[in-house]
């Protein structure tokens, strides 16, 4: 499993994840539960450094140099 995500893809992720999971304070039923699970798919692939819809799709916003 190659690297897909590039550093900046990585930080954007990570605010956005934080922004969701912080929203699903603020939200209820349906939309909370939905914007934590988006929240925290964001934050995980972050950390790991791929993305399952960018390898399905053939997209990659790693240098290569990130790539492994």
């Amino acid at each position: 499993m190659k690297n897909n995500v590039g550093s900046i893809d990585r930080g954007v992720r990570i605010v956005v994840g934080l922004l969701l999971v912080g929203a699903g304070v603020l939200l209820s039923g349906i939309l909370q539960i939905l914007a934590v699970i988006v929240g925290v798919v964001l934050i995980l692939t972050s950390f790991v450094g791929y993305c399952p819809i960018y390898g399905m799709l053939g997209m990659s916003t790693a240098k290569a140099s990130e790539k492994k």
